[in-house]
């Protein structure tokens, strides 16, 4: 299990998904200088784990990672993860098509670590179908992958199905926070338990699920300041990932260098949580998941099929924060940032119905019902 992250010294992997943008209404327009900055200061800090993806960042992360990292540090200073998404390939001679731009457009030369990306029970299907797996496998044996894995978004039954059928696999990407350990839908807890099963280490995507747990409830946030006041409120949540002893890497998309100053500050001498600040995590969850109305970790992945171009979490995003604020507070500023979109995007109420958004959805949400409930709190 060790031998598979020998090279990282530390537990924080700088995720490429959510950048610095140049302008805030367009994914792709990524602030290269900043980004650099960014860059410098994480590897300057000792840390050494990027993560990106063909989709990320409207297809322009990989392209930006060229630039901000592989064309200015020697490449045995930091190891590379990137991805495959099944959504993107029909037939497996078109995996390899996206292998090799995948390798030109970062310019690294091999992948540290490739990861066929959101397992689930449709999508393995499809990955079994076009032999990824074993494509995967080829790669590794070329030189061209260091280490292979997946990234799961799924139950804990199939999980294990899939380890006991591809002993291959060296590590698992999964969500884990600790809003969704006890969750029924997402296992966090359980799937965990299923990698430690087959003695595959953890890594870790939606530590904070998508701003959630940066933007907590006050009485929760009085919870962790009254504790210790200097600690930021994402902190809790990175760390309870990162105090899992099978979890080797944690991912943070941090999107200003602000993000990145914090979460570099308290994971460079790394300290698990004791037994009393998992308590407060714990009740923490408990104040949270009485207060949060849709799920949504804010992906995106439901945006770009959608043929009415509704920002759909965006308006889930609005629709939690107007369903968390107290009663009798009179007027909340969600509405005007609703009509405010809808100038530029389609209204929740534009729904077709199509389902495409639910097919691709990796928390299996039943979005056209949530906007059916944004359009009537908003509309």
């Amino acid at each position: 299990m060790e031998k598979v992250f020998r090279d990282e010294t530390k537990k924080l992997g700088f995720g490429l998904m959510r950048l610095p943008r140049l302008d805030p209404a367009k994914e792709d327009s990524i602030d290269i200088e900043t980004m650099k900055q960014m860059v410098d200061y994480f590897i300057e800090q000792g840390f050494t784990y990027f993560d990106t993806a063909w989709m990320y960042c409207g297809f322009q992360s990989e392209n930006a990672t060229g630039e901000a990292l592989v064309k200015r540090h020697p490449r045995e200073s930091y190891t590379l993860a990137t991805k495959l998404h099944c959504g993107f390939f029909n037939k497996p001679e078109e995996m390899d098509e996206i292998f090799n731009k995948q390798l030109e457009k970062t310019g690294a030369g091999y992948f540290d670590y490739y990861l066929i990306h959101d397992v689930g029970e449709d999508h393995y299907k499809k990955y079994m179908a076009n032999g990824a797996f074993e494509w995967l496998a080829k790669k590794k044996e070329a030189g061209l992958v260091k280490h292979m894995g997946f990234s799961y978004h799924d139950g804990a039954d199939l999980l294990d199905r899939i380890l006991s059928e591809h002993p291959e696999v060296e590590f698992v990407q999964l969500q884990l926070n600790y809003l969704d350990w006890d969750s029924e839908a997402i296992q966090s807890r359980r799937c965990y338990e299923v990698c430690v099963k087959y003695n595959k280490p953890v890594i870790v995507m939606e530590p904070v699920k998508g701003g959630t747990l940066a933007n907590v409830p006050a009485a929760v946030e009085g919870l962790f300041k009254n504790y210790n006041a200097e600690a930021s409120i994402p902190s809790w949540a990175i760390r309870f990932a990162a105090s899992q002893p099978n979890v080797k890497m944690v991912l943070s998309g941090m999107g200003n260098m602000d993000m990145m100053k914090d979460n570099t500050a308290y994971m460079k001498d790394f300290q698990p949580l004791n037994e009393e600040e998992m308590n407060l995590v714990t009740r923490a969850a408990e104040i949270i998941n009485g207060s949060v109305a849709i799920p949504c970790t804010a992906c995106a992945y439901c945006v770009d099929g959608c043929p009415k171009n509704i920002p759909i979490p965006k308006y889930f995003s609005l629709y939690n924060a107007e369903k968390q604020e107290y009663e009798g507070k009179g007027f909340t500023p969600q509405g005007e940032y609703y009509h405010r979109l809808t100038e530029n995007f389609g209204k929740a109420s534009d729904c077709i119905a199509c389902g495409k958004c639910e097919k691709i959805c990796p928390q299996h949400l039943p979005i056209r019902e949530h906007l059916k409930q944004v359009a009537a709190q908003f509309e």
